[in-house]
């Protein structure tokens, strides 16, 4: 069973992605974040099963339509890891700048 690590600048994702849920008055938006979270258990037994985003990255598509998220990820086999990198909603254009 694969591991599944956070990146810190995953928490700027998530507080993004409240403030866009709070500015359009979604009830209980901390279950939208909890149901993102729960996603990523599909790693741990299919750690390749998002489509292939480039440079060994891959991105794991999440919910579907206005609820849809994408989460960018690194899977290194030789340590059984799946990295999550960044999150963005499907409607996004891209992952955040980082720094």
């Amino acid at each position: 069973m694969s591991r599944i690590e956070l990146a810190p600048e995953v928490a700027e994702d998530f507080e993004r992605i409240l403030d866009h849920l709070a500015a359009h008055q979604v009830e209980r938006p901390e279950l939208r974040i909890r149901e993102i979270i729960e996603a990523f258990d599909v790693l741990e037994h299919n750690p390749l099963i998002g489509r292939p985003a480039g440079n060994g990255k891959r991105e794991l598509v999440i919910g579907r339509r206005a609820h849809g998220c994408i989460a960018l990820y690194h899977y290194i086999a030789e340590i059984d890891i799946a990295f999550v990198l960044a999150v963005r909603s499907q409607r996004e254009a891209g992952y955040a700048e980082r720094e």
